[in-house]
């Protein structure tokens, strides 16, 4: 499954590039995330409980952040294993400064699914995939606006 989407963050980018590399932020945004721990650069362990339709369960999980072009791209990418089955997915991550107080974020996304979830069927994965990126930005977006806030 793969998809794509933007949206306007209310910060200039070298702030929105900051915040969205903060693995605080990442903690508080990731949907379900329990743990982010640093092991390695660039490089994160995560578990995850995640509480959506057959996606439902406790995940084990690397994030990895590579290909980083400081502060225009990068590329995150999601291994993670839990008794409903795994995940790969694959997110390049764009930040485009629209004016000096406002950045557009693009991002598309490629994953794949294996186990018990990879019998649900492609329909049903693709909404839970969407919803819990849509999370994400919207927590981030939050976080962001704290963060200007705090100026």
């Amino acid at each position: 499954m793969d998809g794509n989407g933007s949206l306007k963050l209310d910060a200039n980018k070298e702030k929105s590039w900051n915040v969205l590399l903060d693995p605080d932020v990442l903690e508080r945004c990731i949907m379900g995330c329990k743990k982010l721990e640093l092991v390695d650069e660039n490089t994160y362990h995560a578990d995850l409980s995640v509480g959506i339709a057959a996606v439902k369960g406790q995940y084990t999980s690397i994030i990895k952040i590579t290909n980083v072009e400081k502060p225009e791209r990068y590329t995150l990418i999601v291994k993670g294993e839990g008794g409903p089955g795994n995940v790969e997915a694959t997110a390049n991550i764009e930040l485009t400064e629209q004016d000096e107080q406002t950045t557009v974020l693009s991002y598309s996304y490629e994953a794949e699914v294996g186990g018990k979830v990879a019998m649900v069927g492609q329909r049903m994965l693709g909404g839970v995939a969407k919803l819990i990126i849509k999370d994400f930005f919207k927590k981030f977006a939050k976080e962001l606006d704290k963060s200007e806030a705090h100026r």
